[in-house]
C-alpha cells in the first residue's frame, strides 16, 4: 500500500514535469497542452513509461520532443530511467488540445483548430490578434504540416491556424 502512495505521488511529479516540456515549435504550449500525452507508467525500480501521439505522421521534431521528455523527467531523483514511444493509435486529433493550449496558441500567434458550423457548412477561423471570424485562407500549407496561413480581413494581418484533424472521417 505505501509502495502504490510513492508511486502516485511519482506519478504527479510526472505529470507535472510534462506540463513544462514545451513543443519545439510552438513554444508556449505543452505536449500535455496539446494532448500528445496518451499514457504514463511507472514500472520496476522507477522506470517511466511515456506513450505519446505525434500531432502529425512524420512530424521532424519528434526526436527533440523525446530528448526533452526525456531529460525533464530524469531531473526527478527517483526516476531511474526514461522510455519515450511514440503511439499512432489512437490517432491524434485536434479535439485534444487543451482549452489552456488553445489559450497559448493564440498568444502565440496561431488560432486553434477552427470549429464547424453545422448550419452554413464550413469551418470558422477565429484570428488570434483580433477574434474576428472574418478571416480567410491564403495557403493551405504553412511552415509545418500541421498549420495553415490565413488572413485577418478585420484587422488586415496574416496568421497561422492549426488544421483541424478529426477522426470522424
Amino acid at each position: 500500500m505505501e509502495i502504490l502512495t510513492l508511486n502516485n505521488e511519482l506519478l504527479i511529479r510526472v505529470e507535472k514535469c510534462l506540463e513544462n516540456v514545451k513543443d519545439p515549435e510552438i513554444p508556449s504550449v505543452s505536449v500535455v497542452d496539446l494532448g500528445m500525452i496518451e499514457e504514463i507508467k511507472i514500472l520496476d525500480f522507477n522506470k517511466i513509461h511515456i506513450k505519446a501521439l505525434p500531432t502529425f505522421l512524420g512530424c521532424p521534431a519528434l526526436e527533440i520532443i523525446r530528448k526533452n521528455i526525456t531529460e525533464a523527467i530524469l531531473q526527478i531523483s527517483e526516476v531511474t530511467s526514461v522510455e519515450v514511444e511514440f503511439i499512432y493509435h489512437p490517432p491524434w486529433t485536434s479535439d485534444r488540445i487543451s482549452e489552456d493550449g488553445k489559450e497559448r496558441l493564440k498568444q502565440f500567434g496561431i488560432a486553434p483548430p477552427p470549429v464547424f458550423n453545422d448550419e452554413i457548412q464550413e469551418w470558422k477561423v477565429e484570428c488570434p490578434y483580433c477574434g474576428s471570424y472574418y478571416t480567410t485562407m491564403e495557403n493551405l500549407f504553412g511552415p509545418t504540416a500541421c498549420r495553415s496561413i490565413l488572413y485577418c480581413k478585420a484587422c488586415k494581418n496574416p496568421f497561422e491556424a492549426m488544421k483541424p484533424i478529426s477522426n470522424l472521417m
